[in-house]
């Protein structure tokens, strides 16, 4: 028997309750043989569908559903959509065989996309990000949105991978697009900003400009010349609005955010 994967991450005590999802058994017992040789997975149960999911759920939680997303019936997307309503939602990684799914995971705040075929060390890094996201809610049942630090799919050399929001320092308007700026990169996602608006608030993003989205942590500087509000944002200054400057002061202001001020800006 192979060696089991060594543990590089603080797990529970009893190990992660894990439920695999997939209609086609040799990919369910691939999946299952995998996991037994991580020993941050803790009991392994199976489902065949989406509504042996549901019953499986019924008779005892999870922290983490492993599912294919194409299977017959209640599909793995709208088991995610079931799921979102649970008091005690677990996490849900998709393992699947297909990319063109990836933007509709954002949407349902799929903890991880894996791809198929599954290899053993992508499969820890989701077992990883599993824990760093039980670790960022205390481990004390599901977080509040505001507190999670949400993975979304981006395109990069034809590649679809995963940004953390927590790298994102701002985003711009294009269209029904965003492009979302990082230290060192760029990536164009298909979603409004209006939405990621709505959707990031509670994390601190906040509009300064109707084609600007800022991260309140990530602002190192706020200057006021000649009436004129700007924010720095590593080596990036961005112009604040009119409209705009008030409200950003109040939430530096407000939230305690530690901001170094120029000028008259806040302080």
């Amino acid at each position: 028997m192979p060696d089991r994967t060594p543990a590089t991450d603080t797990a529970p005590a009893t190990g992660l309750r894990a439920l695999l999802v997939d209609d086609e058994a040799p990919a369910l017992s691939e999946l299952s043989f995998l996991l037994r040789r991580d020993d941050r997975i803790g009991q392994i149960r199976t489902a065949t569908s989406g509504a042996d999911a549901l019953r499986a759920l019924d008779a005892a939680p999870v922290d983490v559903v492993f599912c294919d997303i194409k299977m017959p019936g209640l599909d793995g997307m709208d088991l995610a959509r079931v799921l979102a309503r649970f008091a005690q939602r677990p996490q849900v990684v998709f393992v699947t065989a297909y990319d063109a799914h990836a933007v509709d995971a954002f949407e349902v705040r799929a903890t991880d996309y894996v791809m198929k075929p599954v290899r053993a060390e992508r499969l820890a890094e989701a077992v990883r990000r599993v824990l760093a996201a039980r670790t960022d809610a205390g481990d004390q049942g599901p977080a509040p949105e505001a507190t999670e630090d949400e993975t979304i799919p981006v395109e990069l050399g034809g590649t679809t991978t995963f940004l953390q929001r927590s790298r994102v320092l701002y985003a711009q308007a294009h269209g029904d697009y965003a492009r979302l700026h990082t230290s060192d990169n760029s990536h164009l996602v298909r979603i409004s900003l209006t939405t990621l608006e709505e959707r990031w608030a509670a994390a601190g993003f906040v509009r300064i400009h109707r084609s600007t989205l800022v991260a309140l942590p990530h602002i190192s500087a706020v200057r006021m010349v000649h009436g004129r509000c700007t924010v720095q944002l590593g080596e990036t200054e961005l112009q604040v609005s009119r409209r705009h400057t008030r409200e950003l002061r109040e939430r530096l202001m407000g939230t305690g955010d530690r901001v170094r001020a120029n000028g008259s800006g806040p302080s």
